[in-house]
């Protein structure tokens, strides 16, 4: 059986600041998808959030990029920001909603998404991961641990069907282009390329014996379609796992190091990137530290089984604890980089119009 699974997410208002959704953002979804499935557009679903982030996990047999299925996430959307988020006064009502209107394809429109299509395998264990207060480019190193380091993933020397490794395709974020590199024999071209996480994101990754999908991730940077900062980007990202995947294990050991991430407060500040269990799953110090959720399901002819709520584990314990002493020691450095970003992640902030009126004061000196 053919299924495509769709991870759609939008901030479209949160309480107390930008802390967590409202219940009746997710109330409203559930009522919309529930309608959805009964007409048969969709198979199933599940509503969850992260943070300030509304997420609709869909699986139905539209395909990928379906204008069906992404003007149902659009609409309920845009439904949730018209008769919650404003009528609430919730803070950042209908932020990630960049157009007044839907064009055939919520990419581009602000929404975060990660789609994949395949034939349903005997067994079908799926994993979604979504992220607070973090951009795009956070899944470069867990993808990159998952599917193309051996010290992280056993499944790459002992497994013959994922021993020749994968593809990955990697999309310039500037530049608007994508090119497909293979591990391990292309893995010092992808480093050089997805180490620089602002810029060079991993979109998809295949296996590459028979060319099998095994992860999808969104892409969007909200800051490059709207021209400044509106918000972080909170990305989502799908992995397939176990009969010649990477193991549940080993998709999930990639997160017991809790690596630097750009966004945390107003989208301006490195901080690490924390995976918490879904009654965890808001930010609160600094607006955070950034943080993940897990969640695995099971697919069976479409339907979603589940979810196990990942890292609802003691054994993520310590990986918490670590990522609070990190959060304490980059805290500790205030407006100074590394914990501030950089020039060029800062210029989609506010701080250019703080800096504008003092463009005048500047005289010329030698520094020579």
């Amino acid at each position: 059986m053919k299924v495509t699974i769709s991870l759609i997410k939008a901030d479209i208002g949160s309480i107390a600041g930008h802390v967590v959704v409202h219940p009746k953002h997710e109330e409203l979804a559930r009522k919309k998808l529930q309608e959805a499935k009964e007409t048969g557009l969709i198979l199933d679903y599940y509503v969850f959030h992260v943070g300030d982030d509304l997420q609709l996990l869909m699986t139905h047999q539209k395909g990928e990029d379906s204008p069906e299925i992404h003007k149902l996430a659009w609409d309920i959307f845009v439904e949730a920001t018209e008769k919650v988020s404003k009528v609430y006064k919730l803070y950042g009502a209908g932020q990630d909603l960049l157009s007044e209107s839907f064009s055939g394809n919520i990419r581009g429109l602000g929404p975060g998404v990660a789609e994949m299509e395949f034939e349903e395998r005997r067994s079908e264990p799926v994993l979604v991961f979504a992220a607070d207060k973090t951009e795009p480019g956070a899944w470069n190193f867990k993808l990159y641990k998952i599917f193309a380091d051996p010290f992280n993933t056993a499944g790459l020397v002992i497994d013959p069907a994922m021993h020749e490794g994968f593809v990955f395709e990697v999309v310039d974020l500037l530049e608007g282009h994508a090119v497909k590199l293979k591990a391990p024999e292309e893995v010092y071209d992808l480093l050089a390329l997805i180490g620089t996480t602002g810029r060079y994101v991993i979109r998809k990754v295949w296996r590459k014996i028979d060319n099998e999908v095994a992860a999808a991730a969104s892409v969007t940077r909200l800051s490059l379609i709207a021209g400044r900062y509106v918000g972080k980007d909170d990305p989502v990202l799908i992995v397939r796992a176990q009969h010649g995947l990477p193991a549940t294990g080993e998709v999930l050991e990639a997160f017991a190091f809790p690596h630097l991430v750009s966004g945390w407060m107003r989208g301006s500040h490195t901080g690490p990137l924390m995976p918490v269990s879904l009654r965890d799953a808001k930010c609160t110090r600094f607006d955070g530290p950034p943080r993940v959720v897990g969640l695995g399901f099971q697919l069976h002819n479409g339907l979603l089984e589940g979810p196990v709520d990942l890292f609802d584990d003691p054994a993520f314990d310590h990986t918490r604890r670590i990522a609070e002493e990190i959060a304490d020691y980059m805290r500790r450095h205030g407006p100074f980089m590394p914990h501030r970003l950089g020039p060029e992640e800062m210029e989609y902030t506010t701080l250019p119009q703080v800096l504008a009126k003092l463009k005048e004061r500047f005289v010329k000196v030698a520094v020579k």
